[in-house]
C-alpha cells in the first residue's frame, strides 16, 4: 500500500534520503552477516509476566521464527496490505511479528498493553484490520477475553493468538516455511509501501494514525545511529514496547541497521533495568529524564549494579536538566543525548558531538537543516527546519522570537491515517510539519546556530513519555451523570513529568470524589494510566470568548485549589 505521493518518493529517492531497502533487507543482511552472534534477549522477568520462558535468539534463529510466522500468518489467510492490529507486550515476540510483517507486506498498527476495549475498538473501526494478535495473559490480565470479546462481533477481524491454545492460536508448529519465499516472489514489497501504523495523542479528542513506510524506518536508523553516536559494538537495551517511533525508530531500527544484540525490557521495573545493564554489558539505552534523575538521587541503588559497561542514554519526552546531563557525565562519565521527538517523524537532537556542553545540551537544540546553518551528519542532511509565528505564518529568523517548529525531510510522515482535514492543517503550503511545539532562536553569535525550546502550544499531557489527550478525557468524563462539565490538565511532577488533573463542575446538589470518578472510568474500558490522580471541584470552567477552555488558566486554578 503507497501513501506518500509519487512525485515524492522520486524527489526523495533523487536527494539520496530514501532508497529501495526494505526493513525486511535489514533483517536478511544481518542473518547472512552475524547468524550465530546473539541478536535478540527477552526480558529476564517473562515468565512472571505472561507464563513464558524467557528466549535469547541468534541472528539464524531470530531468521527462522520471523519466516515461521510469516508462514504461519499466510496459513491464516492473511495477504499483503492487510492491516493487523497489534497488542503484545516488549517480548522476542513483538520483534519478531514486526519483521514477519515487513518479511510478507502486512501492514502493522501496534497498542499498548494498557489499552483497553475503549480504545482498541476505536482503532479497529479506524484501521478495519485482518486480524487482531495479541496474548493469552499478561501481569494478569485476560487479553484473550479482550480479543474475543472485540472480535466475536466483527466478522471480518479474525483473533490470533501467540503462545495459546484453541482455534485462534497461531499455529507455528504446523507452518510450511517455504511457503514464504514463494508468496514473496509472486508478492515483492517496495519500500516506500507502509509499514507501520502507529498512533498519536494530541488536541483532538482521539488518537491518530500516524502511517510509515519502510523508507522512513530505514532513513530512520540512519539517522537514529548518526544522531546518538552509536557504534558497531553496541549492546542496546529496549525498555519500551513496539509502538512508537521511540522504540522501534529509537533502538529496533539502529539494531537492525548495527547488527548488534538488542535487549528487551517491560514493564519498566528499575532494578530489573539496571540488573539488565550489568548482565547483558549493554552500552546504549533510552529512559525518561524522571528516571534518570531518580537514579541520580539514589546513588545506593547505583552502587548495587556494575553500569559500567552503559556509555550512552537518550532521553526526552520532557525537559532535561543541565544539573541531569552534568551530573552523568561527570560522576559516572555516561552521555546524555536529549532527543526531543514524535511518532509524525520530526526529531531534533542535542548530542555530545552536537553540543559537547553539558549545561546547554539540556536547553539547547542545533538548527538543523536550517536556512544559513551548517550542520555535519546524516541527519542534517535529510531534515529541514524553521520556525513560523504562530499568528501570522511570518518566518522568524532573528533571536527571542517565540515560534512553532515546522519541519520538513525524508524522516517527515505524508499524512495521518485517513484524516484529509486533518492533514490540510498538519502542513502548511510548503509542505512542513506544524508540530504545535514552540522554539526560539536561541540568541546571538554562536548561539544563533541553535534553537531553544520555549514550551507547548498543543494541550496533550505527557505522563511518564506517554502522550494524554485532554480532549478524549473531557469527553469521556463530562459524561459521568453527576458532572455539568469537566476538563483535564497536565500537573508538573518530578517522577513523571506530569500527572493528570481534573476540575469538574458538578450538577446541582451532586458531589462527586476522585474514586467515583475512575470508578465511572473503569466502567468505560479505558486504559488505567488514562485516569485523573486528582480532582478539584470548580463552580465553572474558564473559557475564551470562542467558549474553549482556557487550559493555562485552568491549571493555575486547580494547583491553588490543591495546595
Amino acid at each position: 500500500m503507497f501513501l506518500t505521493p509519487d512525485s515524492q518518493t522520486e524527489d526523495y529517492r533523487a536527494k539520496g534520503w530514501w532508497g529501495t531497502r526494505t526493513v525486511d533487507d535489514m533483517l536478511q543482511d544481518a542473518i547472512s552477516s552475524h547468524p550465530a552472534s546473539m541478536a535478540l534477549v527477552d526480558p529476564l522477568n517473562r515468565e512472571s509476566l505472561d507464563g513464558v520462558m524467557p528466549r535469547s535468539l541468534s541472528w539464524a534463529d531470530l531468521g527462522t521464527e520471523v519466516d515461521r510466522t510469516a508462514a504461519a500468518l499466510l496459513a491464516r489467510g492473511l495477504e499483503k496490505d492487510d492491516r493487523l492490529v497489534v497488542q503484545l507486550p516488549n517480548t522476542v515476540d513483538a520483534v519478531i511479528i514486526f519483521l514477519a510483517a515487513a518479511r510478507i507486506g502486512l501492514i502493522i498498527s501496534p497498542v499498548v498493553m494498557q489499552y483497553r476495549e475503549h480504545e482498541i475498538r476505536y482503532i479497529i473501526e479506524k484501521i478495519e484490520p485482518a486480524a487482531f494478535v495479541t496474548i493469552p495473559q499478561f501481569g494478569g490480565f485476560d487479553h484473550d477475553s479482550l480479543g474475543h470479546s472485540l472480535t466475536d462481533e466483527l466478522a471480518d477481524v479474525q483473533l490470533v493468538i501467540l503462545n495459546g491454545t484453541g482455534e485462534s492460536a497461531l499455529d507455528l508448529a504446523s507452518a510450511d516455511i517455504a511457503a514464504v519465499g514463494h508468496y514473496r516472489e509472486n508478492n515483492p514489497v517496495d519500500a516506500a509501501e507502509i509499514l507501520t501504523i502507529c498512533w498519536t495523542s494530541g488536541t483532538e479528542s482521539r488518537p491518530k494514525g500516524v502511517p510509515r513506510n519502510h523508507c522512513h524506518w530505514v532513513l530512520n536508523a540512519d539517522v537514529i545511529v548518526d544522531a546518538a553516536g552509536m557504534v558497531e559494538s553496541d549492546v542496546l537495551l529496549n525498555p519500551f514496547p513496539l509502538v512508537n517511533i521511540g522504540s522501534i525508530g529509537g533502538l529496533v531500527l539502529p539494531w537492525l541497521q548495527l547488527q548488534t544484540k538488542l535487549v528487551l525490557h517491560h514493564p519498566f521495573d528499575i532494578a530489573i533495568f539496571l540488573n539488565q545493564i550489568a548482565a547483558e554489558k549493554v552500552s546504549y539505552t533510552i529512559a525518561p529524564p524522571a528516571v534518570l534523575g531518580a537514579l541520580l538521587k539514589n546513588p545506593a541503588l547505583l552502587e548495587t549494579f556494575d553500569i559500567g559497561s552503559l556509555r550512552a542514554v537518550g532521553s526526552g519526552s520532557a525537559p532535561l536538566s543541565p544539573w541531569l546531563i552534568e551530573t552523568w557525565k561527570n560522576v559516572h562519565d555516561i552521555e546524555i543525548t536529549n532527543i526531543f521527538g514524535s511518532n509524525e517523524g520530526s526529531s531534533l537532537f542535542s548530542s555530545p558531538a552536537f553540543v559537547p556542553d553539558p549545561s546547554e545540551r539540556a536547553r539547547f537544540f542545533p538548527r538543523l537543516g536550517a536556512k544559513g546553518v551548517e550542520w555535519p551528519g546524516r541527519v542534517a542532511e535529510v531534515m529541514q527546519t524553521r520556525l513560523v509565528d504562530p499568528a501570522t505564518g511570518a518566518e522568524i529568523t532573528e533571536a527571542g522570537l517565540v515560534g512553532e517548529m515546522r519541519l520538513a525531510g525524508g524522516t517527515i510522515f505524508s499524512g495521518y491515517w485517513r484524516s484529509p482535514e486533518l492533514n490540510q492543517s498538519a502542513f502548511d503550503e510548503d509542505g512542513y510539519f506544524a508540530t504545535g511545539d514552540l522554539f526560539e532562536i536561541a540568541g546571538e553569535g554562536a548561539l544563533s546556530r541553535y534553537y531553544r525550546f520555549v514550551g507547548r502550544s498543543k494541550e496533550i499531557i505527557v505522563r511518564g513519555g506517554v502522550n494524554i489527550s485532554p480532549a478524549e478525557l473531557d469527553d469521556l468524563i463530562v459524561g459521568h451523570p453527576k458532572i455539568r462539565e469537566a476538563a483535564t490538565v497536565g500537573i508538573a511532577d518530578d517522577k513523571l513529568g506530569e500527572r493528570v488533573a481534573v476540575a469538574v463542575a458538578p450538577n446541582e446538589g451532586e458531589e462527586i470524589s476522585l474514586s467515583d470518578l475512575t470508578a465511572w472510568l473503569s466502567e468505560q474500558q479505558i486504559a488505567i494510566f488514562k485516569h485523573p490522580e486528582m480532582l478539584v471541584t470548580v463552580d465553572q470552567l474558564p473559557r475564551n470568548a470562542m467558549n474553549k477552555v482556557m487550559r493555562d488558566e485552568l491549571r493555575d486554578i486547580v494547583i491553588a485549589k490543591l495546595d
